[in-house]
């Protein structure tokens, strides 16, 4: 499980994020929806520890900064940032070295062709395009088994064989157990995988929907986001919001 408690993020006197709070629970795929500048990267990128920020992140109930929880999840960022000296496999050899991974090599071969990566498996990273940095990016993300999956924007630059995968695998991951928190503005791309949606604005979770809800109601995800960010519907911080 992924639990975010009261987190904000101030750059000076610019407020990024604004005392957020949700959960993500085991074997459920959460979307963090926005317009850009809402404030969604800042938030992975706090939840992932790579930002200080106030409040408390949890994941799978270690503190995410510690060793524990680092060993439970993957991060997928928006920018993919290999090593330009290593190559494809040597990427996840990395990874499966730091994570102390056993039988790695056919786990890495199985993502390596779903991706369509394997005949560019010797490949150093300075050599990739960007789409296929992203697919290697997923891989060694992926390669631990992690508990929590955190992704970025995830599909921007993968082609059409690529996010078809990803989906695919995004529904593996919820049918295993995993939290999964995906952070996109393009909502056409995950309307068949979600399952909680944290809409964005101004730093603050100004909606919160399950799929289940919205089923019950004659609401959809798009009339929702939109409601909210072309300022007709919820206030920010209103009783609407849901917390389930």
């Amino acid at each position: 499980m992924l639990e975010v408690q009261h987190l904000t993020k101030k750059y000076r006197k610019l407020v990024a994020n604004n005392d957020l709070s949700f959960r993500v629970k085991d074997g459920e795929v959460a979307v963090l929806a926005g317009p850009n500048g809402a404030g969604k990267s800042t938030a992975i990128k706090c939840i992932a520890g790579l930002l200080r920020f106030q409040g408390n992140v949890l994941i799978c109930g270690y503190p995410n900064k510690s060793v524990e929880a680092k060993r439970c999840f993957g991060y997928i960022p928006e920018i993919p940032a290999p090593m330009e000296s290593l190559t494809v496999m040597e990427h996840l050899e990395f990874i499966a070295r730091a994570y102390r991974v056993k039988d790695w090599k056919e786990r890495a071969n199985v993502f390596l062709e779903r991706l369509e990566l394997a005949d560019k498996q010797n490949k150093l990273g300075n050599e990739l395009s960007k789409g296929m940095q992203q697919k290697l990016s997923i891989c060694c993300a992926l390669l631990p088994k992690p508990k929590v999956v955190l992704l970025d924007e995830p599909l921007v630059g993968l082609d059409p064989h690529a996010i078809k995968e990803l989906r695919v695998i995004i529904g593996e991951l919820r049918s295993s157990g995993c939290s999964v928190l995906v952070s996109t503005h393009m909502l056409d791309t995950v309307r068949e995988i979600w399952d909680r949606a944290l809409i964005m604005m101004n730093g603050k979770i100004a909606a919160q929907r399950t799929r289940s809800e919205l089923s019950a109601s004659e609401e959809n995800l798009e009339q929702v986001f939109f409601s909210i960010t072309e300022g007709k519907g919820e206030p920010l911080g209103s009783d609407s919001v849901s917390h389930t």
